[in-house]
């Protein structure tokens, strides 16, 4: 019986192998270090100290997609993307998860051809699963300055802080390629007059082979400037997203020429490190927000009265 289970995972393994890593092992790495590198002095010496931890959990959640953990798997997939083109006609996007879902399920039930395609795991949930990591770094720094001003140990929060910060590199990551803000993630169809690539693969080729072979962090640290307080994170990082999402085509345009085969162009270099670095520094300017915004004590929640009372 062990023998058939162990045959049966194999053969699970090979017919259904792993999505392609977003941006690679390296990219996300890469984005994560680069970030690190610039935290400013203002904030937290340890942070500015875990430079090397924060880098290696840039491709956690991708480690989390191995169909061995199926229900873990299967779980996070729609975490990792959102498409864009799917939303035009819900804007702005609620900020809470549970109100995207109901506004989905309420398209859904409306539209007659192909309505699956607006189910939340096919549409993506990439800025919520962001928000949310942004808000438990945002708690814990809270945390960190309570026990500080306490003359508490920090230590145990100091890890849970550069985990979130680097758990949350993963998805502001994920937010600056191309490729997982659209509904043309992996290969064109339908109408297409400027003859763009319909294989499958240019979505592994771009972020994963490409910048393997051909970009180091050094080639785009010097692009990553101080952090900015964001005014509204939720919206500024939908902006950060579409801003994404304007640049598809310029990466189908790039593949077209040969520019992500081998050593690439120069034109494809320079988009790429300038992807990155975009990626580096709306997560520098998260960290930094929820830095300052963890220094004012939200008001305490009123606690709901019972039923029966």
């Amino acid at each position: 019986m062990q023998k058939l289970t162990f045959v049966c995972l194999l053969t699970v393994c090979f017919l259904h192998p792993p999505l392609a890593f977003s941006w690679g092992n390296e990219g996300h790495t890469y984005i994560n270090r680069v970030a690190a590198q610039n935290i400013p002095a203002t904030m937290p010496k340890f942070l500015r100290h875990a430079v090397n931890e924060i880098a290696y959990l840039g491709p956690e959640p991708d480690r989390w997609r191995n169909p061995a953990e199926l229900a873990l798997k299967n779980a996070q997939e729609p975490d990792h993307y959102i498409d864009l083109e799917r939303l035009a006609w819900l804007d702005p996007l609620p900020p809470g998860r549970y109100e995207f879902y109901r506004r989905l399920y309420e398209k859904r039930a409306t539209t007659a051809d192909h309505p699956d395609d607006y189910l939340p795991e096919h549409v993506g949930l990439q800025p919520y699963i962001t928000a949310e990591v942004y808000g438990r770094l945002k708690a814990a720094f809270r945390e960190y300055r309570q026990l500080k001003a306490a003359h508490k140990p920090t230590g145990p929060v100091e890890h849970a802080i550069i985990f979130y910060a680097g758990w949350l590199g993963h998805y502001v990551g994920d937010g600056c390629q191309p490729l997982h803000t659209t509904i043309y993630y992996n290969g064109w169809f339908g109408p297409n007059p400027r003859g763009y690539t319909t294989q499958h693969d240019i979505h592994g080729q771009f972020e994963s082979v490409y910048v393997a072979a051909n970009i180091t962090p050094k080639d785009f640290f010097a692009f990553v400037h101080s952090p900015e307080q964001l005014n509204d994170t939720f919206r500024d990082y939908i902006a950060y997203l579409k801003q994404s999402n304007a640049l598809v085509e310029t990466v189908y345009s790039l593949e077209k020429v040969g520019g992500f085969r081998d050593k690439g162009t120069p034109e494809a270099f320079d988009f790429t490190t300038h992807r990155l670095a975009a990626g580096s520094q709306m997560l520098l300017n998260l960290w930094y927000t929820a830095w300052m915004e963890s220094a004012v004590t939200p008001a305490a929640p009123e606690r709901p009265v019972p039923p029966n009372k």
